[in-house]
Formats: structure tokens, sequence, C-alpha cells
């Protein structure tokens, strides 16, 4: 019979004890749910007042796309770092491919993101990260996250 695992979830301390990133480099303020060397789950509110909106374009605020990208790793870091030989360690954003980019994330979007597990060796893993606002796709890539 399957051992069922419940899933985890963080809040902001939490993240903050596991990410090194700061204001403004922490592009995620929960994960919902996490089951370690499985998936994960989390949101970023985005606000008018992220630094990015003042040139990126100020009549048109849109979120960048590599930001995007960022906030979708972060997301994705629980699923190594909350494994017990990996946990206090430093997790890195080592490659990304196939990056495709849906629709626009704008100021006010809360951007809800899912990272799941493709492939795990050792300390290293693929993962497939899609983000979306209002059910929508917005991101979508496959991400490589590695603990050092």
């Amino acid at each position: 019979m399957d051992t069922i695992i419940e899933p985890i979830s963080l809040g902001y301390e939490e993240i903050l004890n596991m990410l090194p990133h700061r204001y403004p480099f922490l592009l995620v303020d929960r994960i919902t749910e996490c089951v370690p060397a499985q998936y994960s789950k989390g949101y970023k509110n985005v606000s008018f007042n992220e630094p990015f909106f003042q040139g990126h374009f100020p009549n048109n605020p849109i979120m960048p796309g590599v930001l995007q990208i960022e906030a979708l790793a972060q997301t994705a870091a629980p699923i190594l770092m909350l494994v017990e030989q990996y946990k206090g360690k430093l997790a890195l954003f080592a490659g990304v491919e196939n990056a495709k980019f849906k629709t626009i994330v704008r100021p006010g979007d809360r951007l809800d993101m899912e990272t799941e597990i493709i492939k795990i060796k050792g300390p290293i893993a693929k993962c497939m990260g899609r983000s979306y606002v209002d059910g929508k796709l917005c991101t979508e890539a496959v991400m490589t996250v590695a603990v050092k």
C-alpha cells in the first residue's frame, strides 16, 4: 500500500528561513502546498509598488518574463529544500529550457505558480513550472534546480 504524504504549506517567515532572497528579489509570498521531492504550489501578489514597474513600462506596467521564471524557480526550491538531507543548504537556479510567455502579468494580479519534478538525481532536479492569473496560463518553463 502506498504511503500518503500530506502537503506542507509555508508562510512568509518559513520562506525567508529557507531562501536567501530578500526584497525586492523574493518573488514568492506563500507556498500553499509542497510534497518534498514531488511538487509545490505557491503565489505572488503582484503589487503596483514593485520596483520593476517604474521602468517596465511606465505607462504600461508588465511584470518582466524573466522575473516570472525566477518566481517559479523560487516556488520550486522547497521541493528539494524540504528533503531531509538538503535542509539548511542553498538551492540554486541552474537552468531554464523552453520558456514560454502566454499572458501579460500586471499590477493587482495574483500569480499562482505550480512546479513539479520531472526528473531528480541526487541534489539536482528538473521541474516543470507553470504560472497562472485567474486560471489563465501566463508562463511555462522547464527549470533545473540544484542544491549546494
